[in-house]
């Protein structure tokens, strides 16, 4: 067994780097534009005061970019008292490598306040966020051609239409002002399935891995989704979405829930949504009635599963817990959830494991349907909904014409009508969209790690297609 007191653990951007040296090693890249795609082109530090309560208060924020081998950059911004500069670095790296993983357009960046939300009101945190999108915004480090935000972990809609209204105040010529940060409501330019985005890629990322029964078979799994026991790490947007739509639409039996207070496990299976609503009622799952309550959450990352989704904080299956996790299939919903020194135990292992930077590329995706949106001005469908419906409606009134001209005496049943009689809307289209785009990159990401015996698992061949991409927009560039 590792000794975790002898071998220290690498940070989060330490592994990231490690991951990334990992694979570029597998290339022919010249020593010159290997160090250019690894390094972080630049990091915007800004401390600015507020005044609170009575007094001034001075919060310190982070805004980096990672590659502007394609613009704007992109990336979420995160509310944490944990948020620091290598953090930012890292998941701006991260963003790179997701955005040319499934072609998303966009460089990789990453945003950053040290702040805990929860121990502000709303007006306060208001002000905050507004005093700090003027700072970057200022800076051209929120603009829709330059640099694009999103959400993260401790903001949400709410915050990013705060920002879209400070930027638009700050641009007021600018038509296309609303493009500047995605993840916006629905009623302030956002877009239909935004919110659900990450959950859903993580959904869609596990239906295509299981329709290839080889890889299946490498986790030592067989079959479908219907029936696999799923234990879920975090309950927040990501992990909430991802385990509600498994267990609703796919089958699964999620037979653990971990959350900051603990954790919820059943054999027979728990019910997401109950879950859910019990932690806005009273802001963890202790006290739920319909599973075992256990005190430490840590230990049941460990519990025997099929399929494991750490969907919370980075670095929570490390070198003091990896040998110990009996999960077949990870599926990494949250950034950096397993270090380089856990990586390389449960691959050793024969551990399958499906990285962050293609299992959790739904938001980013979906962002981009959204700035397409704000660029265009309009929403998708608009145009082309009814248009379609009226196609449909010719093809059935005709088949009904042939059955009653002949007595073929046949009709189309009710659900079939009311399905295929109905157009497209924005959510349908950005779910199409989604999952295209997830079994796409999936596809990419299996050739090579199928193709190559020197490439021995999924993460590895990430990187491998991330790296070609961007290197070839380098290239491009005349680097």
């Amino acid at each position: 067994m590792t000794d975790a007191r002898a071998v220290r653990e690498p940070t989060f951007r330490e592994s990231v780097d490690l991951m990334f040296n990992r694979a570029v090693a597998l290339t022919d890249l010249s020593p010159g534009l290997e160090e250019k795609i690894r390094v972080c082109n630049a990091t915007y530090v800004v401390r600015f005061g507020v005044r609170l309560r009575g007094g001034i208060q001075t919060f310190t924020g982070y805004r980096s970019v990672h590659s502007e081998h394609m613009e704007p950059v992109k990336g979420g911004i995160r509310y944490s008292p944990l948020v620091n500069q290598d953090e930012v670095e890292a998941l701006a790296a991260l963003m790179t490598y997701k955005c040319a993983l499934v072609e998303a357009p966009f460089g990789g960046s990453k945003g950053g306040l040290c702040i805990d939300p929860r121990e502000y009101e709303e007006d306060e945190l208001e002000r905050i966020t507004r005093r700090f999108t003027y700072e970057l915004a200022k800076r051209d480090l929120i603009h829709p051609s330059q640099n694009v935000p999103a959400p993260d972990m401790g903001t949400g809609a709410r915050e990013m239409a705060w920002i879209a209204d400070q930027y638009a105040r700050m641009n007021t010529t600018d038509i296309n002002a609303n493009a500047c940060v995605t993840g916006k409501p629905p009623h302030a330019g956002g877009i239909a399935g935004r919110v659900e985005a990450t959950g859903r890629g993580v959904q869609y990322a596990l239906r295509e891995f299981f329709r290839h029964p080889e890889d299946v078979a490498k986790a030592g799994l067989s079959g479908k989704l219907d029936g696999k026991r799923v234990i879920v790490q975090g309950l927040g947007n990501v992990g909430y979405h991802a385990a509600k739509f498994l267990s609703d639409e796919d089958g699964a039996r999620v037979t653990g829930i971990i959350e900051r207070d603990g954790a919820l496990v059943s054999d027979t299976g728990i019910d997401v949504d109950k879950v859910y609503n019990w932690i806005q009622r009273h802001g963890g799952v202790y006290g739920y009635p319909d599973a075992t309550y256990v005190e430490e959450g840590g230990p049941v990352l460990e519990h025997e599963c099929d399929i494991l989704i750490p969907a919370a904080l980075e670095g929570v299956i490390n070198l003091t817990n990896a040998e110990r996790i009996r999960a077949p299939l990870i599926i990494e919903a949250a950034n950096g959830p397993i270090t380089a020194g856990a990586d390389e135990i449960l691959r050793q292992r024969g551990t399958i494991i499906i990285p962050d930077l293609y299992a959790n590329a739904g938001g980013v995706t979906v962002s981009y349907f959204e700035w397409v949106k704000n660029l265009s001005h309009i929403r998708f469908g608009r145009m082309q909904r009814r248009q379609e419906e009226a196609r449909h409606e010719l093809i059935v009134r005709e088949l009904e014409r042939l059955s009653a001209d002949h007595n073929i005496g046949w009709e189309l049943s009710p659900d079939f009508k009311e399905k295929y009689l109905r157009g497209a809307d924005e959510l349908e289209l950005v779910r199409s969209g989604l999952d295209d785009t997830m079994r796409t990159a999936y596809q990419s990401m299996r050739e090579v790690w199928h193709a190559r015996d020197d490439v021995v698992d999924l993460r590895t061949a990430g990187f491998l297609v991330a790296i070609g991409r961007v290197a070839a927009s380098y290239r491009a560039k005349g680097l």
